[in-house]
């Protein structure tokens, strides 16, 4: 039986010290500001070496989220050409400091362009991309134009890329909020990608369908508590709490004696 490993996407001053007292074993991190189009910037003391070197000490997992505003399927060159720039600098970051993969999200295309002209937008990073670490594009909760929210547009995204050995991360909040029951959340999205590397094991704070990315904590919000373990449970795959910083460490134990009872 595979393990699965949980923990939460905590600052990237100290991760381990934080993750260690969260009892987590796993943890995901940016490397920078996650609003910002500046190359990584390691802030760990003793660098990429020195967290490797930390982590596997702990016994950590280690994830990497590219930063939110990475588009590399916009007609927009402004915003595409230096989205596979900064992806290509994290992955090699990534690389760096041991992670076992880059989430990035999986962005959009702009109002009136045609959804597969995205798509051939993304096959022509995932054909340059040099992915010394496994890239995992993340589904999103809202936007018309979104590449990665409904399953449709998802499985165009997939026929796409599917060939260059991308992974999947799936949010729980997000695909709630584009309106994916919890129940068959994992099933239909694997039929489509494939595989399921990473769950964002988040509550959402709105209803059903509402296209709001908002979380909450786990058992707090519209998903609740059992249901998120559910997908993680059928996933069989690590899991990451993105939750408020306030309950993160009751987040992280939650899902860690629901998984260890099962």
């Amino acid at each position: 039986m595979v393990e699965q490993r949980i923990g939460a996407h905590v600052k990237q001053g100290d991760p381990i010290t934080e993750s260690k007292a969260y009892g987590a074993t796993t943890v995901q991190i940016f490397l920078g500001d996650p609003q910002d189009w500046k190359a990584p910037k390691l802030t760990y003391p003793g660098g990429a070496e020195a967290l490797r070197a930390d982590a596997e000490a702990a016994g950590l997992t280690v994830y990497v989220h590219a930063p939110y505003v990475v588009n590399v399927a916009t007609t927009n060159n402004r915003i595409r050409i230096p989205s596979r720039k900064i992806l290509q600098q994290h992955v090699d970051v990534a690389e760096q400091v041991g992670a076992k993969g880059v989430v990035v999200h999986g962005g959009h295309v702009l109002k009136g362009d045609d959804s597969r002209v995205g798509a051939d937008n993304w096959r022509k990073c995932a054909e340059r991309l040099d992915a010394k670490v496994p890239v995992l594009i993340e589904n999103t909760a809202g936007g018309d134009y979104a590449m990665a929210r409904k399953l449709d547009r998802l499985a165009m995204l997939w026929d796409a890329v599917g060939e260059f050995g991308l992974g999947f991360c799936l949010d729980t909040c997000h695909a709630f909020a584009a309106g994916i029951d919890p129940a068959d959340m994992v099933e239909k999205t694997k039929a489509i990608t494939g595989r399921i590397d990473l769950v964002h094991a988040n509550d959402s704070r709105d209803p059903f369908d509402s296209g709001a990315d908002r979380h909450a904590n786990l058992d707090t919000g519209t998903i609740g508590g059992p249901a998120i373990v559910a997908v993680v449970k059928a996933a069989g795959t690590d899991a990451v709490v993105e939750t408020p910083h306030e309950g993160q460490a009751d987040d992280v134990a939650y899902l860690m004696s629901q998984l260890a009872s099962a």
